[in-house]
């Protein structure tokens, strides 16, 4: 097992999308370790340098990168040597770390979950105590941070051509799902050789559907490990922690992504528990949750959890 570092930089990010022409700027072997720096956001949300610490590579991202407006900086992609297409990329997310002293907020007329109900943009910088782990908002309250990447995702099928971050989508991208924190593991399918693995977006905290269509955004610094799943067959993300297996649906429609989501659980009850279909289903009813991941991206989201405890007694 090596260990890699990949720094943020005009050579090392892509800005607001994922292509499957894009050349990796890394290649790693399975099982290899990977330090990965990433950015959050514009020029427009940088704030008073007076009083926070701007990373150095933020402007010149912002000056020397290609933007795909709107959408996110992202580092990467990171090939898998050996990776084929038909295989899943195992991500465990080993660390995660602030990388500054400030995040931001913004809220946006006709976005959101209440798209209507608010006229005017309002961006605030929120700073963030790196020890205490804790974001000051400006009504003074402590909120206790919980960082994990809103973007972590793979290379599209290449007859997609270039697509833009926020939708999530089959190869992940855009998740925010906020149950991949540390002991975390993100299975993604592959649909290019290498794999082509990026993310950024980075969090401080976020709830269940990010409604106002922005958590605390900040900047991350990740530690993964990238395995190889040649064992395993399937085509949409999904997920575990040390306590939960999770599947994920993504559809401009709700209740679509609950029938997915649902749909995917009752597949991998039968393949890891080896139950029925009804089995499962009534398994689902009983001791599975369907929690909502975001309302905002377009294609909304939902996640199905079960404990690991209900499926292996």
């Amino acid at each position: 097992m090596t260990h890699h570092h990949l720094r943020a930089s005009p050579e090392t990010c892509h800005w607001g999308f994922f292509d499957a022409t894009l050349k990796p700027v890394l290649t790693v072997a399975s099982g290899d370790e990977v330090t990965v720096d990433t950015l959050s956001g514009g020029p427009e949300v940088l704030p008073d340098a007076s009083r926070f610490r701007i990373l150095p590579e933020h402007a010149e991202v912002h000056a020397k990168s290609e933007r795909l407006l709107p959408g996110h900086i992202l580092t990467g992609p990171i090939a898998v040597d050996g990776a084929a297409v038909g295989d899943v990329l195992e991500v465990e997310i080993l660390d995660i770390k602030l990388r500054q002293d400030w995040g931001w907020n913004l809220i946006r007329p006709l976005s959101g979950t209440l798209p209507d109900d608010f006229h005017e943009t309002r961006l605030i910088t929120i700073p963030l105590d790196e020890q205490r782990l804790v974001g000051r908002l400006p009504w003074g309250l402590d909120l206790p941070l919980r960082p994990f990447f809103g973007v972590m995702g793979v290379a599209p099928p290449p007859a997609w051509g270039r697509i833009g971050s926020l939708i999530p989508r089959a190869m992940g991208g855009n998740l925010d799902n906020k149950e991949l924190i540390p002991g975390a593991k993100l299975y993604l399918p592959v649909f290019v050789p290498g794999a082509l693995f990026s993310c950024g977006d980075g969090h401080g905290v976020q709830g269940d559907g990010e409604v106002c269509v922005t958590a605390i955004e900040t900047a991350l610094q990740g530690r993964f490990a990238f395995r190889l799943r040649k064992d395993l067959r399937f085509t949409y993300p999904r997920a575990e922690t040390p306590t939960h297996y999770i599947t994920m649906a993504m559809d401009p429609d709700l209740d679509q992504c609950v029938v997915k989501a649902l749909r995917d659980m009752i597949v991998l009850l039968g393949e890891i528990g080896k139950l029925s279909r009804e089995d499962a289903y009534t398994l689902c009813s009983l001791a599975a949750d369907l929690r909502v991941t975001q309302t905002v991206n377009g294609s909304k989201g939902i996640h199905c959890m079960i404990a690991k405890s209900v499926v292996h007694p």
